[in-house]
């Protein structure tokens, strides 16, 4: 790919660096922006700069904020007895989107991978060991990825937090809605069968 300002493939390279964008979508957003007025454009990059250097880590859940403690946390409202514990901050805010849970959340920062060296020690599970020691916790909920590292994680809080009185579940796993036996891995299939439900239950959620 040739260019004829030096300054434009600086900005390409830049946003190619970003993930899931190649050169030609980072080409035409880099052309999107020269169409727009020197105003919009600079408020872009000063929000995305301000973005980066003010944004902060919640200190009890390790969640995105605005301030020491995240809005999540700090909203009386909602159940802080209850937390669910995610690998990331996208988990975080695709669970919000479903307007179906009310408690708290704790982010791992990641799931224990010993191929990818990732260990115990680099995930924030110290910390939700230290939440439940200092707070009413009731309930403990996984909502980690059906994989054999997400199970391999949640085996090992588990066992960290087998000596407190805490209720400790997973999200439900099975067949999706709309799909297809037929195409349902075994795994899966399995689960869906050992985890099944009454027909009224089901229906009555319908």
């Amino acid at each position: 790919m040739q260019f004829s300002s030096a300054l434009l493939e600086n900005a390409v390279t830049e946003f190619a660096r970003l993930p899931g964008i190649g050169k030609k979508t980072a080409l035409r957003l880099v052309l999107h922006l020269l169409k727009q007025d020197p105003e919009m454009v600079q408020a872009f990059g000063e929000t995305v700069s301000r973005m980066r250097r003010e944004i902060k880590f919640c200190q009890r859940c390790f969640n995105v904020a605005d301030a020491d403690i995240c809005s999540i946390c700090a909203n009386s409202m909602r159940k802080q007895e209850c937390i669910c514990v995610v690998e990331n901050i996208r988990d975080v805010i695709a669970i919000e989107s479903t307007q179906q849970y009310n408690g708290t959340y704790h982010v791992l920062g990641g799931i224990i991978s010993p191929l990818d060296g990732i260990g115990p020690d680099q995930l924030n599970i110290e910390t939700l060991v230290i939440r439940i020691q200092k707070e009413p916790v009731q309930e403990v909920i996984f909502a980690l990825n059906p994989n054999i590292q997400g199970d391999t994680t949640i085996y090992y809080i588990q066992k960290k937090l087998a000596p407190y009185q805490v209720k400790i579940t997973t999200i439900a796993r099975g067949i999706a809605f709309g799909g297809e036996l037929e195409y349902a891995d075994e795994m899966t299939l399995a689960r869906s069968i050992t985890n099944r439900l009454p027909v009224e239950n089901y229906v009555s959620n319908r």
